[in-house]
């Protein structure tokens, strides 16, 4: 039987002794995920009809009697049958006499992935026949009596990871896919972690975990968001893109450290690397500098870490925001590779070439270059084509370089050469962010390049009267593998200061946010946090192509639900109570012929 060389690699990196025993207990997929994370062995069989799991017998059962629970996830011949679920495989042997005829028709009959109830005796596997790649590969069970739960109808795809299915397939029956080791496995690893981050900082740390409301307000600036009616003609919840007022709020009310897995909002449209509604691991604190914040989620993700990857080694390297700019072309660089963005203007001072000449004698004019380690041996003619393509199409965007560093690498690899180890995790903090941009739509007028609530740098707090473009902010992102996984900020606790930069910087209504300024002026204490993105992390930690892979029911690429149908319409009447009405292409074009 085929079994994925992943998942043996993921037993045996999983797996680890338990208590004192002379020998490693090797379990399956989810019993290993458990046992690296934590010493407890858990009941996975209490509670319900079976007495074991498909993947916890071993030759240590020999002669138990047992009853399992699971999947058809393969027959052969009508000799013996594999049997499923959530904890492995086990093998099972169809009995052929005659006087147990009604069980050989149940197991013989039922189509693949029905659910059956088997009881019988657990066995050796004669010899020469054990399978190595099993973790239960030296047993097999034999039957006594059997029981069909529930048949399977025919399938729109076979429940195995090798068979190739398109991701819409996937979404469409996404309680089908759910079954696969991969979406098994990523899903308990989230867990894990998950369970792993809550043990840090509420039992380790002292954080309080509270939920914060889904039903609040339209916020100022930041990511668009999704609107609710309400029974109040014209008046809108929004669902919140972070709980970043309310945690704000908890450290004026002297909850002094706080935590949860938040449920995010946002209305982006159509972006394949994010969904309309992620999960934030959501963290504040207050008395806390920019440093403190660091060391806790260093020490939070070590904690957290999956035994089976190489362990996360603290502190993380730091870079500024300027000298990611300016040696990686992105704010978030991925510094598994080299071929750093290298300044040769000075090279060229007295060049003749005209466009050199050209760009140098500009204010902050710059020639840059990359090199491409053994670009001569592995790239061809049209990979250079390709590239200057690249760099026209790109041309007028200030993160050219970086993205041609990208570019190249995945030219270079698609030749064989290794850049980005897999299995390498590079973590980088980027500080020292500007505190505000200039708006795309008016350039004269500023936005937050963080969020409006962001503290600036000590240092430039005077630049906010006088320049408050250079002003920095004590704003800092979590990178990993080029990818941002956090982000967060020692907040504004005066309000004062948070008045002058929402009304007079930004130019924002101040009525919209009256609670919080309130707030700070009633003893609110120095504060900061930060926001994992749990998706992401997953992803990352697991090596899934998309994030979807690692949320049981995301949305699509388009922010929809292939699953349900989702959006769908409402009848007229449900949304009277609203006060909204829905107007469709038809009503649109008969008010413009009026």
């Amino acid at each position: 039987m085929y079994f994925p060389s992943w998942l043996s690699q993921l037993y045996r990196g999983l797996s680890r002794p338990i208590r004192r025993t002379t020998q490693p207990i090797w379990g399956s997929l989810y019993r290993n995920l458990v046992q690296s994370s934590q010493r407890r062995i858990p009941e996975f069989s209490s509670f319900v009809v079976r007495t074991n799991t498909c993947g916890e017998l071993r030759s240590s059962h020999l002669g138990q009697e047992v009853t399992l629970c699971g999947w058809i996830q393969y027959r052969r011949q009508n000799t013996f049958l594999v049997l499923r679920d959530f904890d492995g495989l086990v093998q099972v042997i169809i009995p052929q006499d005659e006087s147990a005829a009604s069980v050989k028709k149940i197991l013989c009959e039922a189509p693949v992935e029905s659910v059956v109830q088997v009881s019988g005796t657990v066995i050796s596997r004669p010899a020469g026949q054990e399978n190595p790649k099993m973790p239960t590969g030296e047993i097999e069970i034999k039957v006594k009596t059997a029981e069909l739960l529930n048949a399977c109808k025919k399938l729109p795809f076979e429940i195995k990871d090798f068979v190739k299915k398109t991701e819409a397939l996937r979404l469409q029956y996404r309680y089908l896919d759910l079954r696969s080791f991969q979406m098994q496995y990523n899903l308990r690893l989230r867990s894990q972690m998950v369970m792993k981050m809550r043990e840090y900082l509420c039992n380790l740390h002292g954080f309080v975990d509270i939920e914060t409301p889904t039903l609040f307000k339209r916020t100022p600036g930041g990511a668009k968001e999704f609107l609710v009616p309400s029974r109040e003609p014209g008046k809108f919840y929004s669902l919140p893109q972070s709980p970043q007022q309310f945690k704000q709020l908890l450290m004026v009310g002297g909850l002094d450290r706080y935590f949860q897995v938040a449920r995010c909002y946002r209305d982006e449209g159509s972006r394949p690397d994010r969904q309309p509604e992620f999960t934030q691991i959501d963290i504040e604190m207050s008395f806390v500098d920019q440093t403190g914040i660091q060391s806790l989620i260093e020490g939070l993700l070590q904690y957290a870490w999956p035994n089976d990857k190489d362990p996360v080694v603290i502190p993380f390297p730091t870079m500024t925001f300027a000298e990611a700019l300016a040696t990686y072309g992105t704010d978030k660089p991925d510094t598994r590779f080299g071929m750093k963005i290298i300044d040769i203007s000075d090279m060229f001072r007295n060049t003749e070439i005209g466009f050199l000449q050209d760009a140098l004698s500009k204010p902050h004019g710059t020639v840059k270059a990359i090199c491409i380690p053994e670009g001569a041996k592995y790239l061809k003619r049209k990979d250079i084509e390709s590239i200057r393509k690249f760099a026209a199409d790109h041309l007028n965007q200030c993160s050219l370089l970086g993205k041609l560093r990208l570019e190249c690498a995945d030219l270079l690899e698609t030749r064989g050469v290794v850049l980005r180890d897999p299995t390498l995790f590079s973590f980088l903090w980027v500080v020292d962010f500007p505190l505000f941009l200039p708006k795309e739509e008016n350039p004269r007028e500023l936005e937050s390049a963080h969020h409006p609530f962001t503290a600036p740098h000590p240092s430039d707090i005077h630049l906010l009267y006088t320049e408050p473009k250079k002003a920095r902010s004590q704003h800092y992102d979590l990178v990993l593998n080029g990818n941002e996984i956090g982000g967060g900020s020692i907040r504004i606790h005066n309000a004062e200061l948070q008045h002058y930069i929402l009304a007079t910087l930004l130019k924002e209504d101040v009525k919209m946010l009256s609670h919080l300024l309130q707030a700070l002026d009633y003893g609110a204490p120095p504060h900061g946090g930060i926001a994992l993105g749990l998706d992401r992390l997953i992803c990352l930690v697991t090596g899934s192509p998309s994030i979807r892979d690692v949320i049981a029911f995301p949305k699509s690429f388009r922010g929809h639900d292939l699953m349900s149908n989702t959006p769908d319409c409402v009848p007229p009447e449900e949304l009277k109570p609203y006060h909204i009405r829905v107007s469709g292409p038809t009503d649109s074009k008969a008010e413009r012929a009026h």
